[in-house]
């Protein structure tokens, strides 16, 4: 089963939500831990206690495991192997973005099978053009994995260039879209849903369609960041089982208790499902 359709099917299963593990200096101190390598790991192993098996995905940001160097790859590692022994969904947002042999090293790095840092998909960034990411969107599609390709994203200066248009009057964010909809096409033919998703804040006030894109839309915004369910709904439209929306802070806020945070997550599944 691809990747499209296995996150479809957990989000059945879960609820559509995927929750960000994101130990940043601040969440690390409100939890009582130092900020450290050690910290740093009882976060994400608490994380995936109280997540693994109960969401449809999980969402390591990469950057607050990367400042520690080594040592914070290897709590990566651990964190990301955990949570498919527990048969939940990761995605690894390392929001990489590259050309050539360098782009397909990312990819051997997160998407190959058996590779110490393997996701079940990676975020992407793709301005240095979408048919740039080939390497990793082959190489995804290859093993079942699946890429969220930046389209629209939450921060008001991306939204500002964002929805800007190309010649043509199609914005960027719509011209990103539609590009990741071309590697989505045969999965359409078979009645299946693709591989090469996309992210779309739920806080974008003119958000691409996104009715021909058959894969899932990655949507961060909730909570903390000031957009509601509501907004969601909003930009999903009829494409809803499709769309997962992203929280972080408002769930991770209540830690370090592991039955509070998985309550926290479970109840957000069941407000989106």
């Amino acid at each position: 089963m691809g990747f499209g359709n296995r996150l479809v099917e957990a989000g059945r299963t879960h609820g559509r939500l995927c929750v960000g593990i994101d130990p940043h200096a601040a969440l690390l101190q409100q939890w009582g831990l130092a900020n450290t390598v050690d910290g740093l790991r009882t976060f994400a192993m608490t994380c995936v206690e109280a997540f693994g098996g109960h969401v449809a995905a999980i969402k390591p940001q990469v950057a607050f495991f990367e400042r520690f160097g080594a040592q914070g790859f290897a709590v990566l590692e651990e964190t990301l192997a955990s949570a498919r022994e527990l048969g939940t969904i990761t995605i690894a947002d390392a929001k990489r973005g590259d050309i050539g042999s360098t782009m397909a090293g990312y990819a051997a790095a997160w998407l190959e099978p058996g590779a110490p840092l393997e996701a079940d998909a990676l975020t992407l960034t793709p301005y240095l053009g979408v048919g740039s990411l080939a390497p990793a969107i082959e190489l995804a599609q290859q093993h079942g994995k699946g890429v969220f390709v930046m389209s629209a994203n939450s921060n008001p200066e991306a939204e500002q260039f964002q929805s800007s248009t190309l010649n043509g009057g199609v914005t960027v964010a719509q011209f990103m879209a539609d590009e990741c909809a071309k590697f989505n096409a045969d999965a359409a033919l078979r009645g299946e849903v693709g591989d090469v998703g996309v992210v779309v804040g739920a806080t974008v006030d003119t958000p691409p369609a996104l009715e021909s894109l058959n894969a899932p839309v990655l949507m961060p915004g909730v909570g903390a960041q000031g957009a509601t369910f509501a907004d969601v709904d909003r930009i999903a439209g009829k494409r809803a089982h499709l769309v997962f929306p992203n929280v972080s802070r408002s769930v991770l806020r209540h830690g370090p208790n592991v039955s509070d945070l998985r309550n926290q997550a479970v109840e957000l599944g069941k407000r989106d499902n």
